[in-house]
């Protein structure tokens, strides 16, 4: 299992790069940052940097959207950085929310997503592909590698995701949902006649290690107000009743709409719609042994990456167990001698 960190790109700019590097030293494979250009800074300005500080990781938006950027742009955003750096970069691409909702706009429609899918991919592994009418290609980008995950929820975008992602992002860690969705992408992928175990499969959630359960709820309860906002579109369009678990729904019976002022921040005060039995179900809290049995059961139902959000008072401390005691925990056993 790969193991990924997920930052906010606040001011100043230096701390999301000190935490990037603390991350790569604590054996994390992958560096995610969030991606909504009124809310943070510009995240691949700072990404930039993030592959300039460091040797290994691995480094994308957590999640970008065809709708704010066009999509030639985003793509040569990344030819660029591999073309720098040497083929570190990620796409991690969505349908659109803080981004494009601070901006009254709204999500783009499946067709746009999975053609924008399409152009990046194309244009970030230096190959031609169509766009509005005309075969494009950099000819400044040769050898280029970029892989697009496809954030997802609902079944239209869980089948979009089997059909055409490299990877799967589900920005939450409950057992029971994560298997439903895998499922779903996996059998899209078989029906498409792609090979289903060529997908990767990331659960995104909190990860707080500590011992006062309560106050780790109360800093990642802002996790449920955003994953609410998404399950608030499947119920709009779907219902109660629809195949999507009612583990994921029901518990946005209370919520009462969404400030994204308060996007992503441990302090968000309208979220008091989320029980401690989501957070708990939803992040991956206490001690290093519970967090390595939880792990170990996403591993097991094929998650392939964890990434890990900071969003909270204990970043260096949390980053720290994980790189000496949950990731070697975690990684393939090997003796010198035998």
């Amino acid at each position: 299992m790969d193991f990924g960190v997920v930052l906010q790109t606040n001011p100043p700019a230096a701390r999301t790069i000190q935490l990037a590097t603390l991350a790569e030293a604590h054996g994390f494979s992958h560096v995610w940052t969030f991606d909504s250009h009124l809310l943070w800074e510009e995240p691949y300005v700072i990404h930039s940097a993030i592959l300039a500080a460091t040797r290994r990781v691995t480094v994308g938006p957590f999640v970008t959207n065809p709708a704010t950027r066009d999509w030639t742009v985003t793509a040569s955003v990344f030819a660029t950085l591999n073309e720098m750096y040497g083929n570190r970069t990620i796409c991690g691409i969505g349908r659109g929310d803080s981004a494009v909702r601070v901006t009254n706009g709204k999500p783009v429609t499946m067709r746009e997503l999975r053609e924008s899918v399409h152009v990046i991919r194309e244009l970030g592994n230096s190959r031609a592909v169509e766009y509005n009418g005309a075969t494009v290609q950099f000819p400044w980008s040769h050898g280029s590698e970029l892989e697009v995950w496809v954030a997802a929820y609902g079944p239209m975008a869980l089948k979009l995701t089997g059909e055409v992602g490299d990877g799967f992002i589900l920005q939450l860690a409950d057992l029971d949902i994560a298997e439903w969705m895998i499922k779903v992408v996996k059998d899209a992928a078989a029906a498409a006649g792609r090979d289903p175990e060529s997908i990767a499969f990331c659960v995104a959630a909190p990860m707080y290690i500590g011992n006062d359960r309560q106050h780790m709820r109360d800093q990642c309860r802002w996790f449920g107000g955003m994953v609410g906002n998404h399950v608030a579109d499947i119920v709009a369009k779907y219902g109660t009743d629809s195949e999507v678990p009612q583990a994921l729904t029901d518990y946005i019976a209370g919520r009462q709409g969404y400030d994204y002022n308060s996007h992503g921040k441990a302090d968000n005060d309208h979220v008091d719609f989320v029980p401690d039995d989501i957070i708990d179900r939803f992040c991956l809290l206490g001690t290093a042994e519970e967090h390595i049995e939880k792990l170990e059961k996403l591993r097991a139902i094929g998650i392939t990456q964890f990434a890990g959000y900071l969003q909270h008072d204990n970043k260096e401390e949390t980053m720290r167990v994980y790189g000496e005691t949950v990731i070697p925990a975690l990684g393939e056993s090997v003796t010198a001698t035998s």
